[in-house]
C-alpha cells in the first residue's frame, strides 16, 4: 500500500481543524470522568448493552469482494468534497454502481448533507481517521485511538446514526493496534490492490491506463473525491466504469 506523500500539504490545514476537535473531546473526557467521580450513582449502560449496538469483525485487512471472484469494489477516498463528492455520486448513479466511501472526520463533520447523501444512494461508510495522518503508525496508541474513535462518532453523527463499516488507515498505515481496535468497533480493517494514482493528477487517461493494468492485482480500487482538483477521477470513473462491466465484472463492497 502506498503512501500518499503529496496529499500532506492538504491535509495541514485538515490536521490544524482536528487538532481544535482533539482537545474539545479531551477536556470533554475530563469533565466526564469528573462527573463519574462525582456521581458513582449514575446509571451506565451495561457491558451487554454496548456489545449488542456493535459487533466485532475479522482484524485482517481486507481486499476481497462480496461478489466473489468476478466482483470488483470501488472505494473513493477523503472526502466528502463539496465540489467534487456530488459528481462522483452523479457518476456511480448513471452506472448503478454502489462504492464504499472512505471518509475524513473533520471533512464529515463539515459536510453532514453529503454523508446523508452518499448514504440514501446505498453507499457505504468507511472511517478514514479524523485528519489523514500518514504516520499513524509511528505514533502513540492514545493516538491511534483518538484519531480512529472520533472519526467513527463524526461520520456516524454526520450520517444520522449510520455508522462506517470499515476502517482505512491513511496511506495504509495500519498497526496491529489500529486494526484491531476498528475490527472491535465493527469496522473491518481495509486496503486497496488497486491504486488508480488519481490523486497525483497524471491526466484521465493515465488514471484509466493504470486500473486496467492493475486490475489483475486485486478486486478493490481506490479513487478519490476530495484533496483539490478531482475532475481527471470524475472523467476516469465515466470511463473505467463501463469497462469494468465489459470484462464481465460485478461491482460489490468489501468483504466484513
Amino acid at each position: 500500500m502506498a503512501r500518499h506523500g503529496s496529499k500532506r500539504g492538504w491535509y495541514g490545514k485538515v490536521a490544524g481543524a482536528a487538532l481544535g476537535v482533539t482537545l474539545l473531546a479531551a477536556g470533554a473526557s475530563v469533565w466526564t470522568a469528573q462527573a463519574g467521580a462525582v456521581h458513582p450513582s449514575s446509571p451506565r449502560p451495561s457491558a451487554s448493552a454496548t456489545a449488542d449496538r456493535v459487533k466485532p469483525v475479522a482484524v485482517t485487512i481486507v481486499h476481497a469482494s462480496d461478489k466473489g471472484a468476478q466482483g470488483v469494489n470501488i472505494t473513493i477516498d477523503d472526502g466528502p468534497d463539496p465540489v467534487w463528492t456530488p459528481q462522483v455520486l452523479d457518476v456511480l448513479r448513471e452506472y448503478g454502481v454502489k462504492a464504499t466511501f472512505c471518509m475524513v472526520g473533520t471533512q464529515a463533520q463539515a459536510h453532514p448533507d453529503l454523508v446523508k447523501k452518499v448514504v440514501a444512494a446505498g453507499h457505504r461508510l468507511c472511517d478514514h481517521s479524523v485528519s489523514h495522518d500518514t504516520t499513524m503508525d509511528t505514533k502513540s496508541e492514545a493516538y491511534q485511538s483518538q484519531q480512529i474513535l472520533d472519526a467513527e462518532r463524526m461520520i456516524t453523527k454526520a450520517s444520522g446514526g449510520v455508522r462506517p463499516q470499515y476502517y482505512r488507515a491513511p496511506g495504509g498505515a495500519f498497526t496491529p493496534y489500529s486494526r484491531k481496535l476498528a475490527a472491535s468497533r465493527g469496522m473491518r480493517p481495509l486496503g486497496w490492490n488497486v491504486d488508480s494514482k488519481d490523486f497525483e493528477r497524471p491526466g484521465t487517461n493515465a488514471v484509466v491506463a493504470t486500473v486496467e493494468r492493475e486490475l489483475p492485482n486485486g478486486p478493490t480500487l481506490l479513487f478519490h473525491d476530495a484533496g483539490g482538483d478531482r475532475s481527471q477521477t470524475v472523467e476516469a470513473l465515466r470511463q473505467v466504469l463501463p469497462w469494468l462491466k465489459e470484462q464481465g465484472r460485478t461491482f460489490g463492497f468489501p468483504v466484513r
